[in-house]
């Protein structure tokens, strides 16, 4: 098997939460590679930082506000992105978060907003993206950036809902292409990427004791493993790719 970015030089990608972490990293790669990128995130000053950094680079970067819990201004977002920079191919649903919370006793507004994000606004922006794909047939590709949490259950209570947004994401993702082979569409790929516990203002944000013992990776692990998926030919599909630190000396 061949792997090769070639094909998507010059190609629009959109990325969400791209502003820190693994998006930041996954956006700087595809920039790297010589691909237009649309950062999209709350934080655009941000964005508009690493755009300076990657001028001399053989792609571009776009930064672009946008809320992905809120659907219109990713509409608009899309809308913006389709008519000024050109039809998007490639997806990087990264936007996610985790909220200090419990099942038992815990605040409503926390679990939605979870939800939200890491499931409501991965749906919005795959649906825009295939729209757009479907009306010009162009080849794309969705990358779901998932969680090891999204597949097994984890000893950490304090995650309360978030490993139950990311299972929903394994379920997304498949059943994603499961309806558009359904649909006899064979240009559209879906994967899921699922890291371990990466280097993140996510993990900063709500490291606990357990967490502090386990082994962590850089986000540019991540980032390699996104440009890797999106490397594989047309006729090959990675439906997930699970990715995990070892501890030294592994």
């Amino acid at each position: 098997m061949v792997l090769s970015m070639e094909r998507w030089i010059g190609q629009v990608a959109v990325v969400t939460g791209a502003s820190s972490g693994i998006g930041a990293a996954i956006t700087e790669e595809l920039v790297v590679a010589g691909v237009k990128v649309v950062g999209l995130a709350r934080r655009k000053e941000r964005i508009e930082e690493l755009s300076k950094k990657l001028s001399n680079k053989k792609g571009k970067l776009y930064s672009l506000k946008c809320d992905v819990t809120i659907e219109q201004e990713i509409l608009k977002a899309f809308q913006w992105i389709d008519e000024n920079v050109g039809h998007p191919q490639i997806l990087i649903n990264n936007a996610g978060i985790v909220q200090k919370n419990t099942l038992t006793d815990g605040d409503t507004a926390a679990w939605k907003k979870v939800f939200d994000v890491n499931v409501f606004g991965l749906l919005i922006t795959s649906r825009e993206i295939i729209r757009i794909l479907k009306k010009t047939n162009l080849p794309g590709h969705i990358v779901n950036i998932n969680s090891v949490a999204g597949h097994i259950s984890l000893n950490f209570p304090g995650m309360n809902v978030y490993p139950a947004s990311k299972f929903a994401v394994t379920s997304i993702t498949d059943y994603t292409s499961k309806e558009l082979l359904f649909e006899k569409i064979n240009n559209i790929k879906v994967t899921s990427v699922s890291p371990g516990v990466t280097k993140s203002e996510i993990i900063d944000a709500n490291m606990d004791e357990a967490l502090q013992h386990m082994p962590i990776m850089p986000a540019q692990e991540v980032a390699d493993s996104v440009l890797y998926v999106l490397s594989t030919p047309q006729h090959v599909q990675v439906d997930e790719l699970i990715i995990q630190p070892l501890f030294e000396g592994f």
